[in-house]
């Protein structure tokens, strides 16, 4: 089943991955690898999105834009290094703004635990 669902992302992967070029081979070997490497990078994503708080608003864009720019493919052409440069910068954004405001730990209610005060 995990298997099916490498192979189901993978191939719902085709869209996007023609909205950053237009070479097939690029496309298949994407695709090739993505069914290798799918579950990797998910575990790999999940791990960095608890420690790097805003890492999952930065792919929230960062397919948000990707979703835009299928979308006027007919009418704007971005260029495959203005792309990749969103998608570095976009994430590198989200790393540095989880780097450089790290998650408050919540805070301790004032005077001790409840009931111990008479």
């Amino acid at each position: 089943m995990v298997e099916m669902t490498d192979l189901l992302f993978a191939v719902d992967s085709v869209p996007a991955v023609f909205s950053v070029t237009d070479d097939a081979f690029v496309a298949f070997t994407s695709n090739a690898l993505a069914i290798l490497g799918l579950r990797s990078l998910f575990f790999l994503v999940a791990g960095a999105s608890v420690r790097f708080r805003h890492l999952r608003p930065a792919l929230v864009v960062l397919i948000a834009f990707v979703g835009v720019k299928m979308l006027l493919e007919g009418v704007v052409a971005v260029p495959t290094w203005a792309s990749l440069s969103v998608i570095v910068l976009t994430v590198a954004a989200g790393v540095g703004f989880s780097v450089a405001r790290p998650s408050r730990p919540p805070l301790a209610p004032r005077g001790g635990p409840p009931g111990s005060q008479k």
